[in-house]
């Protein structure tokens, strides 16, 4: 499976996960379980744990933000900065990953977006959090989804 990142390597971390933008916007907007997503950002930041996504994860979270009406133009700007300085582990979708992504939008009858990102748990045998309750509704037989509110920090708090 083909990734995307800067120069830093995953290995030595203690746990790898699948985020949804469902869960990075609440980086950015205080909103219910915006506490879980920046424990898990914190995780991120102290190497405790790795953060993958597809390439559309930045596209999909400035989007929200940019329709967010507590959030202007200055405010989406820095946050794209932001995004670009947390060099998340990102993938094309391409290959077993694309024929994965359009078998799940099918089995699960979800969007090609929403099948991403539990694509990319699927094949990378690990947990995907969201914090998308309706999607959650709809792939209950993927037990690799958690809602965001389940996430346990795995460092102390600073």
């Amino acid at each position: 499976m083909e990734q995307h990142r800067g120069d830093k390597e995953m290995e030595g971390q203690e746990e790898v996960v699948v985020v949804d933008a469902s869960v990075i916007a609440k980086w950015f907007v205080e909103e219910e379980h915006s506490d879980r997503a920046l424990d898990l950002r914190d995780d991120y930041v102290a190497r405790a744990v790795e953060i993958t996504a597809p390439e559309l994860l930045p596209f999909e979270v400035l989007n929200s933000l940019r329709y967010n009406p507590e959030f202007g133009e200055g405010d989406l700007k820095q946050a794209t900065r932001a995004l670009e300085g947390y060099d998340m582990w990102l993938f094309p979708m391409l290959g077993e990953l694309a024929q994965k992504i359009a078998e799940n939008a099918y089995t699960y009858g979800i969007s090609v977006y929403d099948a991403s990102y539990i694509s990319l748990g699927e094949l990378r045998e690990t947990t995907l959090y969201t914090a998308d309750a309706k999607l959650l509704g709809k792939v209950r037989a993927a037990s690799w989804v958690r809602h965001i509110s389940e996430y346990r920090r795995r460092t102390p708090r600073g």
